[in-house]
C-alpha cells in the first residue's frame, strides 16, 4: 500500500482527494493538517500523499496509565477494527481517538497516550 521513497512513506493508489469538507478528520501534527483514513495518517505533499504516523514524546508517551479514567466509553471497551474510534498510528503501535486523547488497549485497561488536536 505504501513505499518508502526518499525519506518519507507514499501511499500508492490514493483517489481521494483530502481537504477541506472531504469528510475525513483533520488531525494537527508537527505544524500542519493531516487526515485520518481507515486507520491511516495521510499529508497532502508535493501532488501524492504521505503516511505519518503520531511521534512517542513527552506529549504524546507510550505509557502505562492504569488509573486512567474516561467517559468516552464504557470500562471494559477493547479497541480494534470497527469499535467507532478512529485508529491513529503511533510509535510502533495503533491508538484510538477517544475525546481528544489517544486511547492503547493494555492489559485490561485503557491507556492515556495523550492529547491530540482534531477538527472535522
Amino acid at each position: 500500500m505504501s513505499k518508502k521513497e526518499e525519506g518519507h512513506h507514499v501511499h500508492g493508489n490514493h483517489s481521494h482527494q483530502h481537504g477541506p469538507g472531504c469528510g475525513h478528520t483533520k488531525l494537527n501534527h508537527s505544524g500542519h493538517t493531516d487526515y485520518l483514513h481507515d486507520g491511516h495518517i495521510h499529508n497532502l505533499h508535493e501532488g501524492h500523499v504521505d503516511e505519518h504516523k503520531l511521534e512517542v514524546n513527552s506529549k504524546n508517551p507510550d505509557d502505562c496509565t492504569p488509573r486512567h479514567s474516561c467517559e468516552g466509553h464504557e470500562k471494559g471497551h477493547i479497541h480494534g477494527p470497527s469499535c467507532g474510534h478512529e485508529a491513529i498510528p503511533h510509535g510502533d503501535h495503533v491508538d484510538y481517538l477517544v475525546q481528544g486523547h489517544l486511547h492503547r488497549n493494555h492489559e485490561g485497561h485503557c491507556d492515556d497516550h495523550g492529547p491530540v488536536t482534531t477538527s472535522h
